[in-house]
């Protein structure tokens, strides 16, 4: 999967990759070429500082020394009809996961007050399947109003496929941003996934600009996609101006056709992250699923390039401690913020 490094442009740094001069692209408004991500990824080890360097000065630029926390509720589980290929909830998964339909208003209103204790910024409400009923949007759209009053945070949701109709409901709801990741590149997404397609998930995207909500979309590295997919997915949400970016990497589940899968390895997830930042400079550059059992003992430094994480579980996996995530924040001399 890891090749040889490229050479970026010719430098005063002869040989060495002058990631310095690469951080400028992104701060004059630049994005990198595919070229230049692809040297991001085949970065020399040993050249993993400078690169987190000049990936931090951009992370710096736009966010200082904050780190948003996000928290999320698995607000329906399973019951999916779609065959992705990562995903434990989908039709062709065997995974023993919780399966049951739209909870509550309550119980949302009340992962919101976890949200709130564990000082989240962001409040993400997550369902499955290919794409939302006019009941759950109802129900969603009644709830936000309430969840707003009283914990002020804000509401992400994620709902999957949305047409024009479903997104301005959200927003006449009060939800501020809407999930939906690209997941990969446009030419690998055939393997993961054939019930839907890559374009209709541009399309959601474009109904959910078009409606006035914020952006909220990433993807998953480690699927036996090449470097090239990873670069190409960053450049298309650097197009795409997200808001938000959560890079996930990929928890092969036992009973999904991806388990056993391990292609990565925590040097190249660090590359990964630094590469995202430089194609996306104002973003909120997430790190999500995986982090933990890919990132391990160098989780701190994913800090450096992102400014956002999950705080405690994901959907069907469990997360770290959200007191060691304050813990790893506060030893960084960053500080985590809920504006």
């Amino acid at each position: 999967m890891l090749g040889y490094p490229l050479k970026l442009e010719e430098s005063s740094h002869g040989d060495r990759a002058n990631w310095d001069d690469l951080a400028d692209r992104p701060l004059d408004g630049r994005l990198p070429s595919i070229d230049q991500g692809l040297a991001v990824l085949r970065a020399p080890d040993e050249e993993m500082l400078d690169l987190l360097a000049a990936a931090y000065r951009v992370r710096h630029r736009y966010f200082s020394n904050r780190v948003h926390l996000n928290f999320l509720i698995n607000a329906k589980s399973g019951h999916c009809g779609e065959d992705c290929g990562y995903c434990s909830q989908s039709r062709i998964s065997k995974a023993e996961i919780p399966r049951y339909n739209l909870v509550d208003a309550e119980k949302l209103i009340d992962g919101a007050r976890i949200a709130a204790e564990l000082r989240a910024k962001t409040y993400c409400i997550v369902i499955s399947g290919r794409s939302p009923s006019d009941r759950e949007l109802e129900t969603i759209a009644a709830t936000v109003p309430r969840i707003k009053a009283q914990y002020g945070l804000a509401i992400c949701a994620s709902v999957g496929l949305l047409s024009a109709r479903q997104a301005a409901l959200l927003k006449a709801g009060g939800v501020d941003r809407v999930n939906h990741n690209l997941n990969t590149s446009r030419q690998f997404y055939p393997q993961i996934c054939s019930t839907h397609t890559y374009q209709q998930r541009l399309d959601t995207l474009d109904a959910v600009r078009r409606a006035g909500l914020e952006i909220c979309s990433g993807g998953i590295v480690g699927m036996g996609e090449e470097d090239v997919d990873v670069v190409e997915l960053a450049l298309e949400l650097g197009r795409l101006k997200a808001e938000a970016v959560p890079i996930n990497f990929l928890q092969p589940i036992a009973g999904t056709p991806l388990a056993g899968t391990w292609r990565l390895n925590p040097r190249y997830c660090l590359k990964v992250l630094a590469l995202f930042r430089l194609a996306n400079p104002k973003c909120e550059l997430r790190i999500a699923g995986g982090r933990e059992m890919h990132l391990g003992p160098l989780q701190p430094l994913g800090l450096y390039p992102a400014n956002s994480i999950f705080a405690g579980d994901y959907l069907t996996t469990k997360g770290q401690a959200p007191e060691e995530d304050l813990k790893m924040i506060e030893a960084l001399g960053f500080e985590a913020v809920t504006e």
